[in-house]
């Protein structure tokens, strides 16, 4: 029988290949950060996970692992299921707190540490950019050498990634082809995956036959709230431009555009949130378990 293998881009699969297995996360982050050869992460401990987003449907489409090496320098790792606009602002500020959250009052800050902070997206944010990988740090406008370290943020746009035409490090293509190519449907994996002593590894973790039945229930139904939030976020801000240019011609100010924006993309996550609920209900979650994850009354569940 042939073996299954699950998508390591799922809350499930990630946290248990990089969040349970230190070196793993090690050669991710060896492979995908900007580190100099005398830079490199030997050993990590793992921090217990703080920075939940505020919505609740985003415990779902944002997966999670925190480290921190034998420097003191901390390592955030995410993986962004659905992108979003304030995606950006929110790593920036996790970030951020995680670099001053590294002080108490009377420490000196010559103790502070880099933070890192790795973000694979599972999806195209910069379509007028042909590049992948995005580098951003603190550096002088004109004098481009000139930096101040502390935050080191990068993005990986996954769809982008092409392996037979680029010429990055061999790591690196080899865990950017785990996390694009295993899709949850491969029953055959390439030899050059295998030979690699790190991704053989991953791959056995991410196995189906390694997961209880309830453990792939959870699975599916990750997958089916990642569809449903996507597609209707899609729409909500499809609503919202369309609302926006029409203000905007009405009006002949930008303030329509952007109100009209910002109006669509709330009714984009208001319909997000009713959908997933009512499909919740459809599939006999207690209202309980509605409430947690979407954040609506009981009143108004039971009125779905």
């Amino acid at each position: 029988m042939a073996k299954r293998y699950l998508d390591p881009k799922a809350d499930l699969t990630f946290k248990k290949v990089f969040g349970e297995h230190p070196d793993l996360v090690i050669s991710l982050l060896n492979a995908l950060l900007p580190l100099k050869k005398n830079e490199e992460i030997e050993s990590v401990e793992y921090l217990t996970p703080e920075m939940v987003p505020d919505n609740p449907l985003r415990k779902f489409s944002i997966v999670d692992v925190r480290c921190r090496d034998q420097r003191g320098r901390q390592f955030i790792v995410e993986m962004q299921m659905v992108w979003s606009p304030e995606f950006m602002q929110r790593v920036m500020f996790n970030s951020a707190k995680a670099y001053v959250r590294q002080l108490d009052r009377n420490e000196d800050y010559n103790l502070l540490e880099p933070v890192y902070s790795l973000n694979l997206v599972n999806d195209v944010f910069l379509g007028d950019v042909k590049e992948y990988y995005h580098y951003y740090r603190m550096v002088h406008e004109k004098h481009t050498e000139k930096v101040i370290d502390g935050l080191h943020l990068v993005f990986v746009e996954l769809p982008k990634f092409t392996p037979h035409t680029m010429n990055e490090k061999k790591m690196q293509v080899l865990w950017l082809r785990y996390l694009t190519e295993i899709d949850g449907y491969m029953e055959t994996i390439p030899q050059e995956l295998l030979d690699n002593p790190e991704i053989n590894k991953a791959m056995g973790i991410v196995e189906e036959s390694a997961y209880t039945p309830e453990q792939l229930l959870g699975y599916d139904k990750f997958w089916d709230i990642i569809r449903t939030e996507s597609t209707l976020y899609e729409s909500g801000v499809r609503q919202g431009l369309e609302k926006g240019l029409e203000k905007g011609r009405e009006e002949g100010r930008e303030e329509g555009r952007e109100e009209g924006r910002e109006e669509g993309r709330a009714e984009g996550r208001t319909e997000t949130v009713l959908a997933i609920a009512r499909k919740m209900k459809s599939k006999g979650s207690s209202v309980a378990d509605i409430q947690e994850l979407t954040g609506l009354s009981e009143e108004e569940i039971r009125e779905l």
